[in-house]
């Protein structure tokens, strides 16, 4: 029988349905093992289902060439090396669709919490500094007719746009790798625009584009510089897309009015300056954090594991050149 390695803790019907069909190595504990120590981990399995984006590399594949699929569970892949897969053979999948919706709602929850300032007035009122109304106290920037950016118009960029769009009454610009058919953008009222524009027009700017070498901080200080000292920033993507550092650089100058962040760089360790600013909203990367979500999104890692190693081909691979 073939062996699978999980590399997080998971759903037991998951780890259940896996077991049907392999013998199965858990991570029941939930320890997170420290760099390179997955390359031994995986020795004798067959295939591996990443649930916390962990590093797959060529190094590892090179220690394990019994290896024949890497299951990520997660839309975006930037921890595993595909092209070192797909040289080895090894197929590659991800869990798309299934988070978009969920992914969405959070993005467009986060630019509004930034907007309106949910977290500094949390904390105003927890820390007992709420004494008497004030007609300018906390205010923030009106979400509803404004003109909301979108810097990766994919799945989910198109789900904020239909959001703001169609529940916002929102101005709906995007900038993106290529314009979308004029059927994607008519429902939304969308206008394609290059990325100068987006970031001098916006006044919420979303962030969902994937993680590459090429987006590698697309957004830095010269193009926070660009941006309206009224508007904020929201980044559901991935950490690395946004210069951590210049962002809370803009935050404590107020060239930029607020910031909200689910992903950073290096995480889960975060820019201690971001810390010390008041004026962003930081989440721990749930984006796609309902139970029904990641029961997908476990459930279609799942059936590309069974799949791929069993002759059928996987519902959604990365490197389908490689199936034979």
């Amino acid at each position: 029988m073939q062996s699978v390695l999980v590399t997080r803790e998971i759903f037991p019907e998951t780890l259940q349905r896996l077991a049907q069909h392999f013998q199965v190595t858990p991570n029941e504990g939930d320890v997170q093992h420290p760099p390179g120590a997955l390359a031994g981990q995986l020795a004798g399995h067959e295939g591996v289902l990443v649930a916390g984006g962990e590093r797959i590399d060529a190094a590892l594949l090179d220690a394990n060439p019994q290896l024949k699929a890497v299951c990520n569970m997660a839309v975006g892949y930037n921890n595993i090396d595909v092209p070192a897969c797909t040289a080895r053979g090894v197929l590659v999948t991800n869990t798309p669709d299934v988070l978009t919706e969920t992914t969405a709602d959070f993005g467009f929850a986060l630019m509004m919490a930034t907007a309106r300032r949910i977290a500094e007035g949390e904390h105003y009122l927890r820390d007992g500094r709420w004494t008497r109304w004030s007609y300018n106290l906390l205010t923030g920037s009106d979400v509803h007719g404004a003109t909301l950016g979108i810097l990766g118009m994919g799945r989910i960029g198109q789900g904020i746009a239909r959001r703001g769009a169609l529940g916002f009454g929102m101005n709906v610009i995007y900038h993106n790798r290529s314009r979308l058919p004029a059927e994607q953008e008519a429902p939304i009222n969308a206008r394609y625009v290059s990325k100068e524009e987006l970031l001098r027009e916006a006044d919420h700017l979303v962030l969902v584009l994937p993680y590459s070498a090429a987006s590698h901080h697309a957004i830095g200080a010269a193009e926070l510089a660009l941006m309206k000292p009224t508007a904020t920033l929201t980044n559901i993507a991935r950490g690395g897309i946004v210069d951590d550092e210049a962002l809370a650089e803009a935050l404590k100058r107020g060239t930029l009015a607020a910031a909200g962040l689910d992903v950073f760089e290096g995480e889960p360790n975060v820019h201690p300056a971001l810390l010390t600013v008041p004026n962003v909203v930081l989440t721990p990367h749930i984006a796609s954090a309902t139970v029904r979500t990641r029961r997908a999104m476990a459930d279609l890692a799942a059936d590309n594991l069974i799949a791929a190693l069993t002759g059928q081909r996987a519902p959604t691979p990365v490197n389908p050149e490689v199936i034979r």
